[in-house]
């Protein structure tokens, strides 16, 4: 629960430190002191979305700290899942930069803002008058029927089968969509992997046909000038071999009495050999180069094909080409197994259904339990809160199909009037009447939630007189049992009711309005109660009724 609050450059509030008692607690101050302030910075600490505007003029920045008693709560695996420090104190911590930056502690260790979230909704309820409105709402209402039926586990279970039925429901959609749009386009797919198939192309093809086509078209001239090498070489007339082999000769004649003429005689044989060897290669390439228009008309002929083909799909080599082939074999491949995938989907799908369908049922039939467990304490906790001829009925039917909450749907009906008839609450209820039925569901699931910390910002709201004393009562009785509950009222016998009454208050120097707030003696709590029964001037009559309404409680 709440020990203390700290607060500095926040709005109106340049520094604040409060200390927060176990039970049933109220806190008091004029319109416009700065209550909604601290609120407002309860909800920045439990991770709502932050606004430089809230910055106190002319600071850096703001912080919001709270100290918690975690010690009875058994939070350890979060703390743990979250790798984050567990302390029977847990600190929460914001601070807010004036350039729009914002930071989150929990135990002094960074933490994220989802993380602050998840926490703080385990730590603290903050039940402001706009949440009055949550009570039409089919999701808060189901919620409702939940907590009391305890159905976090089975929720749970039903929320992972529904995501995988509907996860397998949109493979199917998508797949279903494909294959029509795959059917559609398989004569187009056929026609082009046939036409693919019919070129046979082979990777380098490519490359060994245009030079062969080259060398064919200029089979007459390549053959002309390897034959003038060759005579070059191997004339008989004049010929480089026959000037060689009498060179050698001579050499060889001439190492008998001249002894450098041996190595060079052995150079030239070494010459003599690869000119030679060259000569026959030259011989033998201008005898395998033929004109052969035949050939040359093929070749060219099936490079046109290619070429044709690359032009069509937009590529530039036979790679790509086969690259493609295969990938329209693949895709004629999937149309044929669509059919077979379709049917195993449809059958996962179905099977799945059926369990989604089953564990909507558990769901279903524990908030019917819950339901009629919800009329029954409803009804008796507005009794004495001026309700004597109330009706409260949870309709309950089902959806046409099953939704992320299952397939129920949840109406909370209501008649103050014996004779009325049921209605929906948000058509015939009062702002009075709705502040106290909900009041009468927080007292409800605040035993089925067990959360340490409520605070009420002015749910007695149209309320006063013996009904305002029921509602303190029900405040009273939740904040029993090591729970916490924070009254933020204008009612003099709420006020008295409170184990602690801390006062909110505004003072305004030349320069600058501070907000404050403060816990009360027993003697200002008398002045203080005073004034809300009599305004400013205070009354001996008035400090007569406020000694009664606390010796009451």
């Amino acid at each position: 629960m709440l020990r203390s609050l700290y607060i500095q450059n926040y709005a109106l509030i340049e520094k604040l430190d409060i200390s927060f008692e176990t039970g049933f607690s109220v806190i008091t101050g004029e319109t416009g002191a700065g209550k909604s302030i601290i609120l407002g910075a309860i909800g920045l600490l439990l991770g709502q979305r932050a606004d430089v505007k809230a910055i106190r003029q002319g600071a850096s920045k703001c912080i919001i700290e709270a100290r918690f008693d975690i010690s009875a709560y058994n939070m350890r695996p979060f703390f743990e899942e979250n790798e984050l420090e567990y302390d029977t104190e847990c600190i929460l911590r914001r601070e807010v930069q004036s350039s729009g930056k914002s930071r989150a502690f929990i135990n002094d260790t960074p933490a994220s803002l989802v993380q602050v979230k998840e926490l703080g909704e385990q730590l603290i309820d903050v039940h402001s008058q706009h949440q009055n409105l949550l009570l039409n709402k089919e999701g808060f209402q189901l919620n409702v029927l939940d907590i009391l039926a305890h159905n976090d586990v089975a929720l749970e279970e039903y929320c992972s089968l529904y995501n995988e039925w509907r996860q397998t429901e949109r493979g199917l959609s998508e797949l279903v969509a494909l294959a029509e749009q795959s059917r559609a386009d398989e004569d187009y797919i056929r026609f082009q992997l046939e036409q693919l198939e019919e070129a046979n192309l082979s990777e380098g093809e490519q490359e060994e046909l245009e030079q062969e086509a080259e060398t064919l078209s200029h089979a007459e001239e390549i053959k002309a000038g390897l034959y003038r090498v060759e005579q070059a070489f191997a004339s008989d007339e004049g010929g480089l071999l026959s000037y060689l082999k009498d060179s050698l000769n001579t050499l060889n004649t001439l190492q008998k009495v001249y002894q450098p003429a041996g190595e060079l005689a052995q150079r030239v044989e070494s010459t003599y050999i690869e000119l030679k060897d060259i000569s026959q290669e030259v011989s033998s390439q201008g005898e395998s180069v033929e004109f052969n228009p035949a050939r040359l008309d093929e070749v060219n002929d099936r490079l046109n094909l290619i070429y044709s083909l690359q032009q069509k799909h937009r590529v530039q080599t036979v790679g790509e080409l086969i690259t493609l082939t295969n990938e329209y074999r693949d895709k004629l491949s999937a149309i044929t197994s669509y059919d077979e995938r379709i049917a195993e989907l449809t059958i996962r799908k179905e099977a799945q259904f059926k369990k989604v369908k089953k564990q909507a049922e558990v769901l279903t039939k524990a908030r019917a339990t819950a339901a009629r467990e919800v009329e029954k304490q409803l009804a008796a906790r507005l009794i004495p809160l001026g309700m004597p001829n109330v009706r409260f009925q949870v309709e309950m039917g089902l959806k046409k199909e099953p939704g992320m909450q299952g397939e129920d749907t949840v109406n909370f009906l209501f008649s103050a009037n014996k004779n009325g008839m049921l209605q929906s609450i948000s058509s015939v209820a009062s702002g009075g009447e709705i502040a106290r039925v909900m009041l009468s569901i927080k007292a409800m699931i605040a035993g089925a939630v067990k959360l340490p910390t409520i605070v009420f910002d002015e749910i007695d709201t149209g309320v006063s007189g013996e009904i305002a004393d029921r509602m303190a009562d029900m405040m009273q009785e939740m904040g029993d049992s090591n729970r916490q509950v924070i009254s933020i009222t204008h009612l003099p016998q709420i006020a008295a009711r409170g184990r602690a009454h801390y006062k909110v208050y505004k003072k305004d120097s030349d320069t600058e309005t501070n907000s404050h707030i403060r816990r009360l003696t027993n003697e200002e709590r008398v002045e203080e109660i005073a004034h809300m029964l009599s305004g400013a001037t205070l009354t001996e009559a008035a400090l007569s009724n406020a000694k009664s309404l606390l010796t009451r409680n």
